[in-house]
């Protein structure tokens, strides 16, 4: 059973199913829908996983944790797209330092934005 396969038995039934939830943790993606569908809020067990990906980190953060979540910042930080919308829809100001710094370096089209969202 894939991941997928496991999340959408989990999304038919619309509770969880703790014994599927080891083939869920095997995949970012189907760890944040399932936190955010199904759990309907902070499933820690997925964090580690979730932390890995830049794209649902950032979305982890915005709409389950709905706020600042430093597990996730280092993947975060990885894309200066997602850097700067973790800035403006998350934090709603400057980046954490390292994130800051590294999202200056990246010199991405997104930087010249968060350049005057912090000003």
């Amino acid at each position: 059973m894939t991941p997928q396969e496991a999340y959408n038995e989990a999304e038919e039934l619309g509770e969880r199913i703790p014994k599927l939830e080891g083939i869920i943790l095997k995949d970012a993606a189907y760890s944040f829908y399932y936190a955010k569908y199904i759990i309907k809020g902070r499933w820690e067990l997925g964090e580690a996983v979730i932390s890995k990906d830049t794209f649902y980190s950032y979305y982890y953060a915005l709409h389950v944790i709905k706020g600042r979540w430093e597990l996730g910042e280092p993947a975060i930080s990885q894309d200066a797209y997602s850097s700067y919308w973790y800035a403006i829809e998350v934090i709603k100001g400057r980046l954490p330092d390292f994130m800051h710094n590294r999202m200056i370096l990246s010199n991405d089209e997104y930087t010249k934005k968060y350049v005057r969202f912090i000003q």
